[in-house]
C-alpha cells in the first residue's frame, strides 16, 4: 500500500530534452520550408495585423486623445495671441494712418493758406479753429490765436478757398471772429465780370451772403464771382469772397433779389489765417497798419 502510494507522488519522467530539440528542429524546419515554398506566414501575419489593429487603435486611444486635447488647446492659445497681436498692429497703423492723413490735410491747408494770402500779404499766422457758434442771430468762431501771438480787432482772416470774415474781439490766446454769414456783417465785393461794386450782408444761413442794394436793372447773373473791392479799408481787393447764386428781378420793388453763396466752407474748414498786409501794394486796404514783429508769432 505504502509502495504504491509512493509511485504515485514520484514526477513523471518526459520525453528527453534531445528529443524534444529534435522535434522543434525538424519542424521549425518544416515551416520555413513551407513559408518560403507559399508564404503562408505572411497570410497568418497579414490576419493576425488584422485582428490585433483595433486592439492597437483601443490602446492608443487615451493618449491620441490627450495629445489631440492638448494640441488642440496650445492652437487655440497661439491663434488668440496672434489675433490680439494682430488687432494691436491694426489698430497701431490705424492710428498711424490718421495721422498721417491729418497731418497730409492740414499740410494741404497750408499750402492753401500760403497760396490764397498772395503778395498783397507781408505775414501770414494760421490758427485753428477751435469754437463755433452758428444760429440765425450770430456766425462766429473761435480761433487759437490772440493778443499774444500779434493778433488784432479787425483783422482779415482767410481760408485757403477764400475769405472767412475778420476778428471781432481779441483775448491774450484766442480771437472771435465775425464770418460773413453773420447778419451783422457786410463786406464791400465787386462783381468779377463786370465790375460792379456793393455790399455782400449775411443772411444767417450757413454760407449764404445776400446783395441787398443792387438796383433792378443790374447785369449780375447766377455764376458770378465776387471778390473783395478793397473798400471800406478792413480788406484788401481781389480775395475770393463768394458765387452768385440766385437773381429774382420783381417789378413791385426797385431792387434785385440776388443771393450768393460763399467760397470759404464754413463747416468744413478748420485752418485758417490771419493776415497782415503791404502798406505800398495797390490792393492794401486804406489805412493798412504796420505788420506785427515777426517775433510774436510762434
Amino acid at each position: 500500500m505504502n509502495s504504491a502510494a509512493a509511485s504515485r507522488n514520484l514526477p513523471k519522467r518526459g520525453y528527453p530534452a534531445g528529443l524534444r530539440f529534435s522535434v522543434y528542429a525538424v519542424l521549425a524546419l518544416a515551416l520555413m520550408w513551407a513559408d518560403q515554398r507559399s508564404g503562408w506566414l505572411d497570410t497568418l501575419r497579414y490576419g493576425l495585423q488584422a485582428i490585433a489593429y483595433p486592439l492597437q487603435i483601443a490602446l492608443n486611444s487615451p493618449a491620441a486623445a490627450w495629445q489631440w486635447t492638448r494640441d488642440t488647446f496650445e492652437s487655440r492659445d497661439a491663434l488668440q495671441t496672434q489675433n490680439r497681436q494682430l488687432r494691436e498692429q491694426i489698430r497701431s497703423l490705424q492710428r498711424d494712418a490718421l495721422r498721417r492723413a491729418d497731418l497730409e490735410r492740414e499740410n494741404s491747408e497750408l499750402r492753401s493758406l500760403r497760396a490764397a494770402a498772395g503778395d498783397v500779404a507781408e505775414k501770414w499766422l494760421p490758427g485753428r479753429v477751435i469754437g463755433e457758434e452758428a444760429n440765425r442771430l450770430r456766425h462766429r468762431l473761435t480761433i487759437d490765436r490772440g493778443a499774444r501771438h500779434g493778433v488784432t480787432t479787425k483783422q482779415t482772416v482767410i481760408a485757403g478757398s477764400g475769405l472767412i470774415g475778420q476778428t471781432l474781439r481779441v483775448g491774450p490766446w484766442s480771437s472771435e471772429v465775425i464770418t460773413l454769414a453773420d447778419p451783422e456783417h457786410a463786406v464791400p465785393v465787386q462783381i468779377a465780370r463786370t465790375g460792379v461794386r456793393t455790399l455782400a450782408v449775411g443772411s444767417g444761413r450757413p454760407g449764404v451772403l445776400t446783395l441787398p442794394f443792387l438796383p433792378l436793372q443790374t447785369d449780375v447773373r447766377p455764376g458770378d464771382r465776387l471778390l473783395t473791392s478793397g473798400l471800406g479799408g478792413t480788406f484788401p481787393a481781389g480775395y475770393p469772397v463768394a458765387t452768385v447764386l440766385s437773381v429774382r428781378r420783381d417789378g413791385a420793388s426797385p431792387l434785385a433779389q440776388v443771393e450768393a453763396v460763399t467760397a470759404a466752407r464754413f463747416d468744413r474748414d478748420r485752418t485758417v489765417a490771419f493776415l497782415w498786409f503791404r502798406s505800398q501794394h495797390s490792393a492794401a486796404p486804406a489805412g493798412t497798419p504796420p505788420a506785427a514783429p515777426a517775433g510774436t508769432a510762434p
